[in-house]
């Protein structure tokens, strides 16, 4: 019988199991009463692109009014006092002394929280019983037991293959929670169809590895081998989601692991792999991309299970390990929204490396988001894939603490910890972690502790540096037989039907490699992504993106309109409300005021924003005041969001992050090209601190993986005296990741660069600029480098014709205000600078010299540039001005492009300098009347 089980469940690539064997242990009431706190109230499952609405978590908490104990049970725990103590001891150290290591490469010694003598329990006779009521959970109608029961009982809960961390969780109820669930486990059986799943999953995995290296020996695969509970760890959570109500899945994974998973559970063809692994690109031919190692390849799928069937979505990611988490957390955020907010239908699941988990600063960042209103997305299940060494560093000199899930514990997150050779345990823990997310929309960490039986990679030589952990290893049977052992004496599982099932999935992997062929289609342009497009090199189509003046002076009014004793503050009513209106009346607009009206006219046009910046409701320059305060109540008032649209306008006050909330904001515009979304930094610079993001998602996402992302970075930038921090956005950085050709400016390629940079000077070619990224049929990233000063310059407006049916963005602003036949000298130049020397200009009444302004550098708007210098026939002299120091700004950008269109291009601007601007005020202001002195020397 169990040998027919065996081929029925070798031959199914994704099996559904039962849960009513694992359900039937629990209270049928509650997983009812779960079920039903997971809905929304009203059922809704779409909603208008971004309402303004906070996520419902059907979280159980503290702030009910039913009490964590009933008063029977306070009575019973405070005549039993001192058994309480001893209970609470093992509940909170007896991890210390549980039997967590596979290797058993340290000794455990008991705690001596557990000495019964600590709580004057040495003497107590063996057959004296004790009332259970609010102490301990053994069971079904149990009330009483002796202390040698309860001993043995607490043993086998907290000292063996599972250790548990969850006594310093704030709230009383989740604690109560937990321990009464933990101690349902020992009890908890597993069927015999779910042991040989467990068993098929682990042993697929295993074969996986092992066929990989008989065939490509060489490659690097970073192996599952020695931690193969994990493929069955995240089946379970899948299972027990889908029973309660999951409905998408996003996971987030680094290396180790990841070709097992796809190769198996996620069912990704095993054959593409091959493909990858000889050499072979990913893409189909004919698709523009430069691809990606095979160990960061991402996919999606839907898997059956009992309930319903699951989507699960695999993110692509980069090398730097932990920098995925705060993308899925994004792309997971606007899934959620999709599922009308309820946080209860889709979930994350976050893998990781021991070392990677301590060490990294983006773990402790992204933990950070989960109970910020705006950022929140119900919990994730954490799943250590615990290795016990980093590389070739052991714990003792890579982290601080015992465990490498203690950075959890500063965010109240609880931890279970579990010996990776007892799958059944493993399973035990995900499903466990799984239910406790649904119930309290709150993240949780399984640490499944294991080792790695190969080095960092298989070429890896591990014993150079571990020799006596790689003794022990080598010695050890793998897990696959030790539990295909376990099984065969339960009678479940013959020893030929296991290594039947390992040659049935050897022969698979060996067929698909025989049938490896090159990829034929596109995955990534489906679903809410359909209609759009990947660009190419030879038709990128331009659009215009004006709107109508009637409409847009309807919402620059309404931007600045309040309810009926609404009470802001007296100097925002006198400096910012009326004059608003009176230059929107004028025709007139400012830089704030454009913005908004960008923003409005998207609204209108059915598209969501969402803002997001450590200042991005006021501006980091109290120019944008999109959220009012009232200054009694401190309501807020968000006067974008009354315009009568289906879709709405978040404005996200982030925390002091950048590394994770960029990701996060990443990761939501991967999911809708419908909204668009928007990170401030609150100084340009400050992007330096997620540099990470930039360089591995943001610029190079489409060409490694097809992701398109509409993503837009606003970049604070100028130099006005602020010091080496706040007066740059590192324009060189950004221009330096740009794919475009600067050998060949005619190169096909330059019309459809990775991304954007643009340096626009008017309010119009800004309000142009974020309607663009809409308008198209595709999506880019795009950097606009933000101005400070030129916020409130009395000369940078425009007026509302600008704006207009029929125009766009002017990637180059010409000068209109001299005579082409009397211009000797022209510069070019980009940003505030401009104003500047146009003022200088002005007075020294200077008509030989033509200022034109580079709006945007990526592309290079050669064309643009071209036409212009055709209008000045007698200019002999060219400059590049800038106010940035030599070695930063545009300057190394446009010198190789200039250069060939010009005949001789000179530089003016500040000398090199090792930070980005001087923090002495003196020396800044010779610099600046440096610069201008030599473009317009005084007479």
């Amino acid at each position: 019988m169990y040998q027919a089980q065996l081929r029925a469940a070798v031959s199914a690539s994704v099996r559904s199991i039962s849960l009513a064997q694992r359900f039937s242990k629990l209270d049928a009431g509650r997983v009812r009463n779960l079920a039903s706190v997971s809905r929304t109230a009203s059922g809704v499952r779409s909603a208008p692109l971004l309402a303004t609405r906070q996520f419902s978590t059907a979280a159980a908490s503290s702030d009910s009014q039913e009490p964590a104990y009933a008063p029977a049970e306070l009575a019973g725990r405070a005549r039993n006092a001192n058994l309480l103590r001893l209970i609470t001891a093992y509940r909170r150290y007896a991890h210390v002394f549980a039997d967590l290591d596979p290797l058993q490469l340290a000794s455990r010694v008991a705690p001596v929280e557990l000495d019964l003598a600590r709580y004057d329990l040495h003497n107590v006779p063996a057959d004296q019983e004790f009332e259970l009521s609010g102490l301990l959970n053994m069971g079904p109608g149990l009330t009483r037991a002796t202390l040698p029961q309860i001993l043995d009982f607490l043993r086998q809960v907290y000292c063996s293959k599972i250790g548990a961390e969850f006594l310093y969780l704030q709230d009383v109820k989740q604690r109560r929670w937990f321990h009464d669930h933990l101690e349902t486990l020992p009890s908890q059986s597993l069927s015999a169809d779910e042991k040989l799943r467990i068993f098929n999953l682990m042993a697929e995995a295993e074969a996986f590895d092992h066929f990989m290296q008989k065939k490509f020996a060489t490659t690097k695969r970073y192996a599952l081998e020695g931690c193969e509970a994990m493929i069955p760890a995240i089946d379970a959570v899948f299972s027990v989601g889908a029973a309660l109500g999951v409905e998408d899945v996003v996971i987030g994974m680094p290396h180790r692991g990841r070709l097992n998973l796809l190769a198996g559970l996620l069912k990704y063809d095993p054959g593409r792999i091959f493909w990858k692994v000889n050499g072979n690109s990913e893409l189909p031919e004919g698709v523009q991309g430069i691809g990606d190692v095979m160990s960061h390849i991402g996919t999606s799928v839907d898997l059956p299970y009992v309930s319903r069937s699951l989507h699960v979505s695999l993110l692509q990611n980069p090398s730097h390990l932990e920098a995925v988490n705060p993308v899925a957390l994004g792309k997971l955020r606007a899934k959620i929204h999709h599922h009308g907010g309820d946080s209860s239908k889709a979930m994350c699941v976050m893998f990781h490396g021991d070392a990677a988990f301590y060490s990294q600063g983006t773990v402790a960042e992204s933990l950070g988001l989960a109970k910020l209103p705006q950022f929140s997305t119900g919990g994730s299940v954490h799943i250590i894939v615990n290795n016990q060494v980093g590389f070739t560093t052991t714990a003792a000199h890579g982290r601080s603490s015992r465990y490498s899930a203690d950075v959890g514990k500063m965010l109240d997150v609880p931890v279970l910890h579990v010996n990776a050779d007892s799958p059944e345990d493993v399973v035990k823990v995900c499903r466990l972690a799984m239910e406790y997310r649904q119930t309290f929309q709150s993240d949780i960490i399984v640490d499944i502790i294991g080792y790695r039986r190969h080095g960092h990679n298989e070429v890896d030589e591990p014993s150079f540096t571990q020799p006596r952990m790689y003794r022990t290893i080598r010695a050890a049977p793998t897990v696959v037989k030790k539990y295909a052992g376990q099984l065969e004496d339960e009678g479940l599982l013959s020893a030929a039907d296991a290594q039947a099932a390992i040659a049935s999935y050897d022969a698979r992997f060996a067929k698909a490699n025989d049938e490896q062929r090159a990829p034929t289609q596109v995955e990534q342009l489906k679903g809410r992504w359909k209609g759009m497009v990947q660009p190419n090199d030879v038709n990128v189509p331009a659009v215009t993106t004006g709107f109508d003046v009637g409409q847009l002076k309807e919402i620059g009014l309404a931007s600045v309109k309040l309810p009926d004793g609404f009470q802001i503050h007296q100097r925002l009513s006198k400096f910012f409300v009326k004059p608003r209106v009176d230059a929107i009346n004028k025709g007139e607009l400012d830089w704030a005021t454009a913005e908004a009206m960008a923003f409005g006219s998207l609204l209108k046009e059915g598209h969501g924003l969402r803002l997001c910046g450590q200042d991005s409701g006021r501006g980091t320059f109290s120019q944008r005041h999109l959220e009012l305060v009232h200054q009694e109540t401190e309501a807020k008032h968000v006067p974008i969001n009354q315009l009568g649209t289906q879709a709405k306008m978040q404005i996200v006050n982030s925390p002091l992050s950048e590394l994770a909330v960029l990701g996060f904001e990443y990761g939501f515009s991967l999911e809708d090209p419908k909204v668009l979304p928007l990170w401030e930094a609150q100084f340009g610079d400050f992007a330096n601190g997620a540099q990470v993001m930039i360089d591995t998602f943001i610029t190079s996402g489409e060409s490694k993986w097809l992701l398109q992302s509409g993503l837009t970075m606003l970049l604070p930038h100028g130099y006005d005296g602020a010091g080496p921090e706040h007066s740059s956005s590192r324009i060189e950085r950004f221009l330096q990741l740009s794919d475009a050709d600067s050998v060949d400016l005619r190169s096909p390629r330059n019309r459809n660069p990775n991304f954007h940079v643009i340096q626009p000077t008017t309010p119009s070619n800004y309000f142009h600029a974020l309607r663009r990224q809409m308008k198209r049929n595709f999506r880019k990233p795009l950097v606009v480098i933000a101005p400070k000063t030129l916020l409130r310059h009395a000369k940078a407006v425009s007026r509302m014709n600008e704006l207009d049916i029929g125009t766009s963005f002017q990637p180059l602003l010409p000068d209109t205000t001299v005579n082409a036949q009397q211009v000797e000298r022209v510069v070019f130049c980009s940003g505030k600078v401009y104003y500047d020397l146009l003022e200088l200009r002005q007075k020294q009444g200077r008509t030989d010299t033509a200022l034109v302004r580079l709006e945007e550098l990526v592309p290079f708007p050669l064309e643009q540039v071209e036409k212009e210098l055709g209008k000045y026939k007698q200019a002999s002299k060219f400059y590049w001005v800038q106010d940035e120091t030599q070695n930063s700004g545009a300057w190394e950008f446009v010198r190789p492009r200039l250069s060939q269109l010009v005949k001789q291009l000179e530089y003016i601007g500040r000398p090199p300098c090792p930070a980005c601007a001087v923090g002495i005020s003196k020396v800044h202001k010779a610099e600046s009347a440096a610069i201008f002195d030599a473009i317009f020397p005084a007479k």
